[in-house]
């Protein structure tokens, strides 16, 4: 009889094992205190919380003398444009990087970028990561930064990220799920901090939460005004969007 029982527990145990084995193995996710410049930066620029749009200028890319009588006048007029910016002869981009800054793990990129580009106080170090862990319950906010490859071509849509207003840009602005517009609450200006223009959007609609684990896709549009008013849009995968097991946005 008690051979039998060990043999029972034998087997039981060998059962425990495959199991173990057999079960996927949960990674703990690396704290954001410890990641590298390289792990920091591929939240900010490529991940569930950041997208990128480049829009190209080609129109330089074929070179043209700039002091041609025979140009005819459109030309003449095009040449004078290049004469006076100065002519490039390559092709221009501008590179916009739209970023959920309400999510944690964006402002946590941010605040470890600071640490290990700067030595911090006491102090400053504690404000910092509270301003990192600080999870939002009121408000969506994302940014717009933008990097241009010659300054000649940013400096204009500069102009008109910097100097948009709220009521300019609040009937096409907004976040976008199945269908429905959560349209812009507030806009601010790009400041000093480095961030970009960030939009603030209302977290609810309807009395429930505008963004949840069951949807799909988000997507972000802005059109600044003007007929040549810069556009952007972006969509996010809210599947994706998960961090030590919650949805951040």
């Amino acid at each position: 009889m008690i051979i039998k029982t060990i043999g029972v527990l034998s087997c039981f145990m060998v059962l425990l094992s495959t199991l173990a084995f057999a079960l996927p193995v949960q990674k703990e996710e690396k704290p954001w205190t410890k990641w590298t410049q390289k792990e920091a930066e591929k939240i900010l620029n490529d991940s569930p919380w950041a997208k990128s749009q480049i829009d190209t200028d080609t129109s330089e890319m074929v070179y043209t003398p700039t002091s041609d009588p025979g140009l005819r006048s459109r030309e003449r007029e095009n040449d004078q444009s290049r004469l006076e910016k100065g002519a490039s002869n390559q092709a221009m981009n501008v590179k916009y990087i739209v970023r959920f800054f309400s999510a944690r793990p964006v402002r946590q990129a941010l605040a470890r970028m600071m640490e290990l580009r700067q030595k911090l106080d006491p102090e400053m170090t504690n404000r910092l990561h509270s301003f990192a862990e600080l999870k939002s319950t009121d408000s969506i906010i994302l940014t717009l930064s933008v990097e241009a490859s010659d300054q000649r071509y940013g400096g204009p849509v500069m102009q008109q990220v910097n100097s948009a207003i709220t009521a300019t840009l609040k009937n096409d602005s907004y976040l976008e799920r199945n269908g429905k517009r959560l349209f812009l609450e507030e806009y601010v200006p790009p400041g000093k901090d480095g961030f970009g223009a960030r939009f603030i959007f209302l977290r609810r609609m309807d009395e429930k939460p505008f963004i949840d684990s069951n949807q799909g896709d988000v997507r972000f549009h802005v059109k600044y005004p003007g007929d040549k008013g810069l556009k952007v849009e972006r969509t996010f995968k809210v599947s994706e969007m998960m961090s030590n097991g919650e949805l951040e946005y």
